[in-house]
């Protein structure tokens, strides 16, 4: 068990911790705002089938 715990401690020794550029709540921020900004974009084109009126049915029928 000493030999285990010899390599964990070595082995955390030897890694260097990489530095983020910001600080992990602007990271949330900036992903909410993204994500703020597609839902807009999606809830823009909610509509877009409905536009046109549906178009009329023929009726055979009347033109003999």
């Amino acid at each position: 068990m000493h030999t285990a715990s010899s390599i964990v401690t070595l082995a955390s020794e030897g890694v260097d911790h990489m530095q983020l550029a910001l600080e992990t709540l602007p990271y949330g921020l900036i992903a909410v705002a993204v994500f703020g900004i597609l839902a807009l974009i999606t809830a823009s084109y909610s509509n877009v089938a409905h536009r046109h009126e549906p178009a009329k049915k023929h009726d055979d029928e009347h033109q003999h």
